[in-house]
C-alpha cells in the first residue's frame, strides 16, 4: 500500500511537472523572455544589471516604432544582444551633423529629432562625427542613449529587422524603477 501511494505521489508530481513546462516553455521562448541590460549604453534609462521582460510578439504584428527599445542580435556576432533605441525607420535617410539627428522621411519630410524627453542635456551634443546614411526597406537605425559610451548603428551601419528579437516591455528590477518602459514622443523642429 505504501509503495503505491508513494508511486501515486510521484505521478502527482511528475503531471504537475509537465504542465508547467508545457504552459511555460511556450511563453518563454515565443512570447516573452528575459533580458539583462549589460554596459552603460543606455544610461541614463537602463543601468547596468536591469531585469528587464522583452516583448517578442508585438513585432510580428506590427512594425518597430521610433523611440521604442529593442533587443536585438548584434549583425556582426549574431550570438552577441544588444539593447538600443530606435532612431531610424525603413526607407528613411539619417544625417548626424553638427551633433543634431535629422531625418528625412520615405515621404520626403525632413525634421531635427528631438531627444529631451528621455536624454538629459549632459549626453545630447556628444556626436564626434558626421553621418549620413539611407535605410532600406527593412533596415532600423539604432543609437544608445549614452551617445557617448554606445556602440551602434554609428559605428556597424544600419539593422537588419529579422535582427530585432523584440522590445523592452518591463523592467521587475530594480524594484525603484519597477513597472512599464514607456516610449517617448518625439517632437519634430
Amino acid at each position: 500500500m505504501k509503495i503505491k501511494s508513494a508511486f501515486s505521489f510521484v505521478w502527482e508530481i511528475l503531471k504537475l511537472a509537465l504542465l508547467a513546462l508545457i504552459i511555460v516553455l511556450p511563453i518563454r521562448y515565443f512570447i516573452f523572455q528575459p533580458f539583462v541590460v549589460k554596459g552603460a549604453s543606455m544610461e541614463p534609462n537602463f543601468h547596468d544589471g536591469d531585469y528587464l521582460i522583452v516583448d517578442e510578439i508585438s513585432y510580428r504584428l506590427r512594425a518597430p516604432e521610433r523611440g521604442e527599445v529593442i533587443i536585438f542580435k548584434y549583425p556582426q556576432d549574431l550570438s552577441q544582444r544588444f539593447i538600443k533605441r530606435v532612431i531610424g525607420l525603413p526607407n528613411e535617410n539619417i544625417e548626424i551633423k553638427e551633433n543634431r539627428i535629422i531625418i528625412t522621411t520615405k515621404i520626403g519630410t525632413q525634421f531635427i529629432l528631438e531627444e529631451g524627453p528621455y536624454l538629459p542635456l549632459a549626453t545630447t551634443g556628444l556626436f564626434s562625427q558626421n553621418i549620413k546614411i539611407t535605410l532600406s526597406e527593412n533596415e532600423y537605425f539604432v543609437l544608445g542613449d549614452n551617445r557617448s559610451h554606445s556602440f551602434d548603428s554609428r559605428g556597424w551601419g544600419s539593422l537588419p529587422k529579422e535582427d530585432i528579437i523584440g522590445r523592452a516591455l518591463f523592467r521587475p528590477w530594480p524594484l525603484v524603477d519597477f513597472g512599464l518602459i514607456f516610449e517617448p514622443s518625439y517632437q519634430t523642429n
